[in-house]
């Protein structure tokens, strides 16, 4: 079992992970790390269990505001997900209309063609 050694608010710490999990522990350990030094700054020297206590709360606070903004975002995307679908329409020409127009196309062409043959008999 691997043993790393982690500095959190400039005090180090050993601490034992499982194999192939350290990055895992560098992760958290440098996020706890970044709740601590700011402590560390600003009140001077803390006593151990203080200082890993103030930081853990401090990174649980903006856990938990992560936590009901992907409660707020699921809720909405559950509301847009349950909306029906938007259709759009496309208007469809009736087959009678089809069947129409080729008809006047066809009478026109029938006028045309006599109009042609009224002009070379005139």
């Amino acid at each position: 079992m691997p043993e790393l050694t982690v500095t959190i608010g400039g005090r180090a710490f050993a601490v034992a992970c499982q194999e192939g999990e350290e990055h895992f522990l560098r992760s958290a350990a440098a996020m706890l790390d970044a709740e601590a030094q700011p402590l560390v700054a600003h009140m001077g020297r803390l006593p151990e269990a203080k200082m890993l206590l103030m930081a853990g709360l401090m990174l649980a606070d903006k856990t938990a505001a992560v936590e009901d903004e992907i409660r707020t975002l699921k809720a909405r995307l559950a509301e847009l997900e349950a909306r029906p679908e938007t259709r759009v329409e496309v208007p469809v020409i009736p087959p009678q209309v089809t069947e129409t127009l080729a008809e006047i196309a066809a009478r026109a062409e029938a006028l045309a063609q006599r109009l042609d043959e009224a002009r070379g008999a005139a």
